[in-house]
């Protein structure tokens, strides 16, 4: 087994214990009211982006989404949230040097002997979910949960659905599909996005992301009989039908949406396989993006 099948499959232990932890994490993470912007690089940006929307949606306050890299210094947040595996992403480090004295931070990250304990205000270790692979799942979603259940709209629920996206079969026929889009809408959008993702760096697959309803402008054009779309969460009225007109594969997500991306990890991992693959050697990428000075 894989280093990334192994990490993948503990992510119901994973979440339990995050959601086990968050209260007692709660003084490190935004209180409601906050203007708060949420950052990352890779996968942890794509959290970011479900995080902001859950937690603007539940009312918590005013909450951005955004590369590190592309942070905007002219904006006033009071807290900044960094999501980040390794600790010691360039970009990441960066930011939050430069972030000193004029916001409070906070570092969610995998390694407690990483340069970003010292560069953030608070810090908040999920050394359960660090990961040998380069391509991210468990540590990612694990924060995702903390942040969830921090909000409180996490549910047992959602681990149970995990366990069943492990146990059941992928759809047959799907690994010889030769495209594939993700749909989100609201928080989902993010998790759609890592899901592409996760198809680019395991398999080198060609796939897209999209808000939903901009599936329907333009890129529903590439939908075929040789093409999945996969459905984060509730679709659109109709785009079911509009999808399955083309000829295209429609794959609604039954499960609550983090527990879809468990099995889109692992059909990024199939996938890898059938086209002899490894997907813990993913092409030209690295476990960190430290860049030189």
């Amino acid at each position: 087994m894989t280093h990334v099948e192994d990490e993948l499959n503990s992510q119901p232990e994973c979440w339990q214990r995050a959601a086990d932890q968050a209260e007692a994490q709660a003084r490190a993470l935004p209180v409601p009211g906050e203007r708060v912007a949420v950052v990352g690089c890779g996968t942890s940006y794509f959290m970011a982006q479900a995080v902001a929307a859950l937690r603007e949606d539940a009312g918590q306050g005013e909450t951005d989404a955004f590369a590190a890299s592309e942070f905007p210094h002219r904006r006033a947040y009071d807290r900044v949230v960094a999501l980040t595996r390794s600790g010691t992403t360039t970009e990441v480090l960066d930011l939050l040097d430069r972030l000193r004295g004029t916001a409070r931070t906070t570092a969610v990250t995998a390694d407690p002997a990483t340069p970003v304990m010292s560069l953030a205000d608070e810090t908040v270790v999920l050394d359960h979910a660090d990961e040998r692979s380069v391509v991210q799942t468990r540590f990612a979603t694990t924060a995702l949960t903390l942040l969830r259940a921090h909000l409180g709209l996490h549910s047992d629920r959602v681990v149970e659905d995990a366990r069943t996206a492990l146990d059941t079969p992928l759809l047959e026929g799907l690994l010889d599909r030769a495209q594939f889009t993700f749909l989100g809408r609201g928080w989902t959008v993010g998790l759609a996005n890592e899901a592409g993702l996760k198809m680019r760096e395991a398999a080198l697959a060609w796939t897209e992301a999209y808000p939903a309803m901009e599936y329907r402008h333009g890129p529903i054009s590439i939908s075929t009989s040789n093409t999945a779309t996969w459905m984060f969460g509730e679709a659109p009225e109709g785009l079911a039908g509009q999808v399955r007109d083309t000829g295209g594969l429609w794959i609604e997500g039954t499960l609550d949406p983090l527990a879809e991306l468990v099995r889109a990890q692992r059909l990024a991992v199939a996938l890898a396989a059938a086209r002899g693959l490894d997907p813990d050697r993913p092409r030209h990428l690295t476990r960190s993006v430290v860049l030189a000075p």
